[in-house]
C-alpha cells in the first residue's frame, strides 16, 4: 500500500475519513474529496504529510476530472479511485417526486460514473489500477421502503460496476473494479438524508465507520469483485434471491 495514489471521494467525513486515515497510515499517498475543504483539511492532517485536499462537487463531471487531474499534477498517477460519497433518502415510492429520484441518481450514480470514467484514461495508459464503488446491502436486498430510491440508485451503481469490470476483462485485465457493499454504519449519514430519517447511529448492529473502511482497505490490499462488509450479509442476499416467494422474503424476520 505504501506510495499507491488514492483518490477518496466523500473523504470529509464517515467511512471516506476513516479509510483516508487507515490508507494514510499504511503509507498511501491520498486526494481526498468532499465538497466542505475545512473538514477535508482536518482529514488530511491526520492522513501523511502528502494527502492532497482537493473540494469538489462530485455531481459535477468538470470538478471530478479536475480531482484527477489535481491528483496526477501532485503523485504523477492514480493508482487506485474510491468512489465513496453518497445520500440517502427516507420516502417510500408512493411519494417520491421527480426531484427526489433525480438527487439519488445524480448523487449516488451519475458522481460514481464520472469518477470511474476520469480514472479510466489514467489507468488504461498505466495498464492497471483499481477502481472501488462504495454500494449498500439495500443496493442488493431492498428491505427497507422508506429508502426506496437509494435502494435504486444503489441497485443502478452495482451494475454499472459489473458491466465496467466485464468491458475491462479483455483489454485491460490489469484494472479491477470492485464493490463494496456496507449494512447500517454509525455515522451521520442517516440525519443527512433527505427528508429526515433515524439517526444510523443509534441503530441495532450499525458498524463503525472504522470497520468498514478496514474491509475497503483489504480490498485494495487483495483485489475481489465484489464484497460484504460482514460475512453473513452475502448469505442474506443469496437466500433473498433464491426465495421461492420473493414477498415472502421480504417480510421482517419475526
Amino acid at each position: 500500500m505504501k506510495d499507491r495514489v488514492i483518490v477518496i471521494t466523500g473523504a470529509s467525513a464517515g467511512i471516506g475519513a476513516a479509510l483516508a486515515r487507515q490508507l494514510g497510515a499504511k503509507g498511501a499517498k491520498l486526494a481526498l474529496a468532499a465538497r466542505r475543504e475545512d473538514a477535508l483539511a482536518e482529514v488530511a492532517a491526520e492522513s501523511g504529510a502528502d494527502a492532497l485536499v482537493v473540494p469538489t462537487d462530485v455531481t459535477l463531471r468538470a470538478e471530478v476530472e479536475r480531482l484527477r487531474d489535481a491528483a496526477i499534477a501532485r503523485f504523477g498517477r492514480v493508482d487506485a479511485w474510491v468512489n465513496n460519497a453518497g445520500r440517502g433518502i427516507n420516502r417510500q415510492v408512493s411519494e417520491l417526486t421527480d426531484a427526489d429520484l433525480d438527487e439519488m441518481m445524480t448523487v449516488n450514480v451519475k458522481s460514481a460514473l464520472y469518477g470511474m470514467q476520469a480514472a479510466l484514461a489514467p489507468m488504461k495508459a498505466q495498464g492497471a489500477g483499481h477502481i472501488v464503488n462504495v454500494s449498500s446491502m439495500l443496493g442488493r436486498v431492498p428491505y427497507v421502503p422508506m429508502r426506496s430510491a437509494y435502494s435504486a440508485s444503489k441497485h443502478a451503481l452495482n451494475a454499472l460496476t459489473a458491466n465496467l469490470r466485464m468491458e475491462l476483462r479483455d483489454a485491460y485485465p490489469g484494472i479491477v473494479v470492485s464493490t463494496v457493499s456496507p449494512g447500517p454504519v454509525a455515522t451521520d449519514f442517516g440525519t443527512s438524508v433527505l427528508h429526515g430519517g433515524p439517526d444510523s447511529r443509534s441503530m441495532p448492529g450499525a458498524q463503525t465507520a472504522d470497520e468498514v473502511a478496514a474491509v475497503i482497505v483489504d480490498v485494495l490490499e487483495r483485489p475481489r469483485a465484489d464484497v460484504y462488509t460482514r460475512p453473513d450479509f452475502q448469505a442474506r442476499v443469496a437466500a433473498y434471491y433464491a426465495a421461492d416467494d420473493m414477498a415472502a422474503a421480504e417480510r421482517p424476520p419475526r
